[in-house]
C-alpha cells in the first residue's frame, strides 16, 4: 500500500517466474505455492495465475496456497483457498478434506523444516505412524528434511527412511492405491485401509496374546494373511465378530505389522458400527446421557 508500483513490479516478477517454470522444462506434475499472505487472493490475481498455470500445463496438479478471499473470514490468515487449487495441505496435523485431495505436511524432527545443529529426530516409527494415519483416512503424507549445508540428506533421516522403506517393501500395497479404511472399531490396536476387497489391519500396538478380535466387520471375510511373511493365519467369523487366531507372540515385522483381510466384497461396517467409528455419529450417546442425567451414576442420582 506504501509503494503501489513496487508492489505492481512484485507481483509481475511472482506471475512471470510462475510462467517461466512452466514453460521452459517440459511436463511438471505439481506446483506448490506457501503461502500469499499478506495479501489476499484478488490483490495477488491468484485466479489470473491459475489459469494460466492450467494453459501451460493442463496435467498439472496445484496445491491450495493461494491467498484467502476478501470476503472469507473463515480461513483470515492462514492464505489457504477452499475453492482455488486442487488440494488441501494441513500442516502439523492430520486433518481429512472432504470434495477434494488433501497432503498433511510434516516435519521428520522435533521443530524446524530446515536443517540445524542440535535437532532431535523424530523415530521411524513416529513418521510411520503419520504415513499410515494420513494413508487411513484417505490423504497423503508429504515429510519434509532439511539438507545438510553440504547438500547431503543427515544420516539421521536417511537412516529413518530406510527402514520405513524396508517396511513398504513388505507391507507397501497397505498404501499404494489405498483408501481411506475406517470400517471397523479397532482404533485402540491399528490405522485401517482399504484396496478394493481388502481391508489392511495395520497393528501398531502388538500384545503377543496370539489373536486379534475385531467387531463390526459386515462383510464376509475368505482369508487373512500376515504380509510381513506372507502366512496365513486362521479366522472364524460368527455374525459380525471376527476372530484372527494363530498370531505370533512375537511381533513380526520391526515396525507395524499388517494383517490383510480379503473378504467377499469391498468391507463394510454393520450398521450398528458405522456411528461407533471414529469420525462416527454422536448422537448415539444422547440417550446414555438421558438416563445418567447429572450424575456419573446409571441411577442419574447424584452421590453423597
Amino acid at each position: 500500500s506504501r509503494d503501489p508500483q513496487g508492489w505492481e513490479a512484485f507481483r509481475n516478477y511472482v506471475h512471470g517466474q510462475v510462467r517461466e517454470l512452466l514453460t521452459n522444462y517440459g511436463p511438471i506434475d505439481v506446483i506448490w505455492f506457501d503461502g500469499a499472505w499478506p495479501h489476499s487472493r484478488e490483490v495477488w490475481r491468484s485466479q489470473e495465475l491459475v489459469d494460466t498455470i492450467r494453459s501451460l500445463q493442463p496435467g498439472i496438479l496445484i496445491n491450495n496456497r493461494l491467498g484467502l478471499s476478501e470476503d472469507d473470514q473463515a480461513e483470515e490468515g492462514v492464505g489457504r483457498s477452499r475453492t482455488l487449487g486442487d488440494f488441501g495441505t494441513p500442516e502439523h496435523h492430520i486433518t481429512p478434506e472432504t470434495g477434494r485431495l488433501w497432503e498433511s505436511c510434516q516435519v521428520s524432527t522435533w521443530r524446524l523444516w530446515g536443517h540445524t545443529i542440535g535437532e532431535r529426530w523424530r523415530p521411524a516409527d513416529y513418521l510411520l505412524d503419520m504415513l499410515v494415519e494420513a494413508a487411513g483416512q484417505g490423504g497423503n503424507l508429504l515429510l519434509n528434511v532439511g539438507p545438510t549445508s553440504q547438500g547431503e540428506l543427515p544420516a539421521e533421516f536417511v537412516a529413518r527412511s530406510d527402514a520405513i522403506g524396508r517396511w513398504l517393501a513388505r507391507n507397501g500395497e497397505a498404501i499404494y492405491g489405498s483408501e481411506a479404511g475406517d470400517v471397523t472399531e479397532f482404533i485402540t490396536y491399528c490405522r485401517q485401509t482399504r484396496r478394493g476387497n481388502s481391508l489392511y489391519l495395520i497393528v501398531r500396538f502388538w500384545d503377543g496374546r496370539g489373536e486379534v478380535r475385531l467387531a463390526g466387520l459386515a462383510t464376509p471375510v475368505r482369508r487373512a494373511v500376515l504380509l510381513a511373511t506372507g502366512q496365513e493365519v486362521p479366522f472364524t467369523q460368527s455374525g459380525d465378530e471376527l476372530l484372527i487366531s494363530g498370531l505370533p507372540v512375537e511381533s513380526p515385522d520391526e515396525l507395524f505389522p499388517v494383517i490383510r483381510l480379503d473378504c467377499a466384497a469391498p468391507p463394510q461396517a454393520s450398521a450398528w458400527a458405522v456411528p461407533r467409528l471414529w469420525q462416527g455419529d454422536p448422537a448415539r450417546m444422547a440417550g446414555w446421557a438421558r438416563a445418567r442425567g447429572t450424575s456419573v451414576w446409571a441411577d442419574g442420582k447424584p452421590r453423597p
